[in-house]
Order: structure tokens, then C-alpha cells, then sequence
């Protein structure tokens, strides 16, 4: 999708490449208990840094009072794969977050529900291509009241029975009025990208494979 300025103050220079608004959930790169994932709602607020690196800051919330969890970097996959393959392992990819409905970008006003879910679509079969590598640094799950602790590697679900995404996707479906369900079936016609071994490694590990 093309990204317009955003006409912030100039001191704020780096804000203003800001052009793209995800939501969807992240999971802890950590060995799952029981088949399923830990996880935590994911805000992401992205600028195309250039034309094969995207750099998102992610928050708890879309809300003024949001707090700033983490960060995610985004890549196609001819930059991936010239990435050793011990900083491959640090990297998923989008392919499950697209087709399952769980990735949206909220509506903005002024455009119309058909016009941006043409917009979305266009953009979500670009995202299924990429890989991310996510840090968070705040784990709000257990509680904490300020960012205690190391960073912690996320990544995403890779299958519908790592999550349930009836109770992973139900506040954000009703805060911006979406179906996750609805918006998977507008995206059965996206492909699914060979993903590359070497991605979403934690999972690999949980499975003994």
C-alpha cells in the first residue's frame, strides 16, 4: 500500500514516514505448554524505511495513553534468505496471521468498507511475503507495571490449533468492528508462500522437529 507523509510537528521528522496501522496478536517465541501459545494483543504503527525494510513500533493498544511494547522489523523474502541462517531462526512468517483473519488494518474514516477492504486485501498479499523479526520488552501479560526484565523474542501462530482466535481476536474484532472469520474468507484467494525452514524455529522446537 502506498504510504503518504504524515504531517506531524517537524521536530517528529522520524514519525512522519508513519504510514501503516496493523493490528493483530504476538506470540512468545517459547516453547508452547500443551500445544498453545502465549500471546499478547500487538498495535503496530509502521513506516517503510525503504523499499525492502519495514520498522513498526508496537503497542498495547491503539488508545492517546497506548504503552510502547516493542518493535518489529518486516522483509521480503529474497532479503531473508541472505540472512545467516542462526539470525534466520529469529524470524516468522505472516502467511497464518493473513489467511486467518487474525491481521487487519482498522478502517480510517473517510474511506468507504468496500474501498479499504480492496486496500487491505491489496495489502495483506503483500504481507503474507514477508518475514518479521519482533522484540518485546514489556511483557503486560504478568502484570508488570513498567518494562521489567530482558527482551523477549516474539513470533506468530502458524495453525489454528496453536490459538484460539474466538478468544485471542474478540476485543479487537469489537473495538474496531471486524470479523476475523469474515475477513479469512476474503483472503482464500491469497496464496501461501513456501515458508522457509529456518522460520518460526520455536515451533519447530515445541514439535521436535
Amino acid at each position: 500500500m502506498p504510504c503518504e507523509a504524515n504531517p506531524l510537528l517537524d521536530q517528529f521528522k522520524p514519525f512522519h514516514s508513519i504510514c501503516e496501522f496493523l493490528t493483530a496478536v504476538h506470540v512468545y517465541a517459547e516453547p508452547a505448554r500443551e500445544g498453545k501459545c502465549r500471546y499478547v494483543e500487538a498495535t503496530h504503527y509502521c513506516a517503510h524505511q525503504k523499499h525492502d525494510l519495514r520498522q513498526c513500533l508496537i503497542y498495547d493498544s491503539h488508545e492517546q495513553d497506548a504503552r510502547l511494547i516493542g518493535v518489529e522489523y518486516m522483509v521480503p523474502a529474497h532479503v531473508y534468505e541472505t540472512f545467516a541462517d542462526a539470525e534466520k531462526r529469529l524470524w516468522h512468517s505472516h502467511e497464518y496471521e493473513v489467511k486467518s483473519g487474525m491481521l487487519i488494518l482498522p478502517r480510517p474514516a473517510g474511506k468507504t468498507e468496500a474501498e479499504w477492504e480492496a486496500l487491505e486485501l491489496e495489502a495483506m498479499r503483500e504481507i503474507t511475503t514477508l518475514y518479521g523479526k519482533t522484540w518485546h520488552f514489556w511483557e503486560t501479560d504478568k502484570g508488570h507495571p513498567y518494562p521489567f526484565g530482558a527482551p523477549a523474542l516474539m513470533g506468530s501462530a502458524t495453525s489454528d490449533d496453536q490459538i484460539d482466535l474466538d478468544v485471542a481476536m474478540k476485543r479487537r474484532n469489537e473495538t474496531f468492528g471486524v470479523d476475523h472469520k469474515a475477513k479469512a474468507k476474503a483472503r482464500e484467494g491469497i496464496p501461501v508462500p513456501e515458508i522457509h525452514k529456518y522460520a518460526n524455529s520455536w515451533w519447530k522446537e515445541s514439535e521436535g522437529k
